[in-house]
């Protein structure tokens, strides 16, 4: 169990690294004070706060499994229901599902939520062989 814990964590922790890079791009492109397209301002800062939450996230998967893996569904939770709301916030009548659907970042979240869902008791059982 603690190998298949292990594994896991180890998939968790490079998404995390992956959108955590893709954040420091974003910001690297338009700075720090860009308000993503129109977003208010919390909105804004929670993103750009992901630049630095996904990779302590994705450390703490192996230095506090117990603190990493109830962060880690928190944070692709919140996530996704922020991402969902904004769409639903700039979308017309009857587009919001075909926003959705074709945004490759909605849909890798939502099936990254699903994976860490589907698989957080076996990671949760298997983490407490972990130092």
């Amino acid at each position: 169990m603690a190998r298949r814990s292990r594994i896991i964590r180890v998939i968790w922790a490079a998404c995390l690294l992956l959108a955590a890079l893709n954040h420091a791009r974003i910001l690297a492109q338009n700075g720090l004070a860009w308000d993503y397209g129109g977003v208010s301002a919390t909105s804004a800062l929670y993103w750009s706060s992901l630049t630095i939450l996904d990779p302590l996230t994705a450390s703490l998967l192996f230095i506090r499994p117990k603190i990493g893996i109830p962060l880690t569904i928190t944070l692709i939770t919140t996530n996704v229901v922020h991402n969902l709301a904004i769409t639903a916030t700039f979308s017309r009548e009857g587009e919001f599902l075909s926003r959705v659907g074709s945004s490759w970042a909605i849909i890798s979240q939502l099936a990254f939520m699903l994976f860490v869902a589907g698989t957080a008791s076996i990671a949760w059982r298997g983490s407490n062989a972990t130092p």
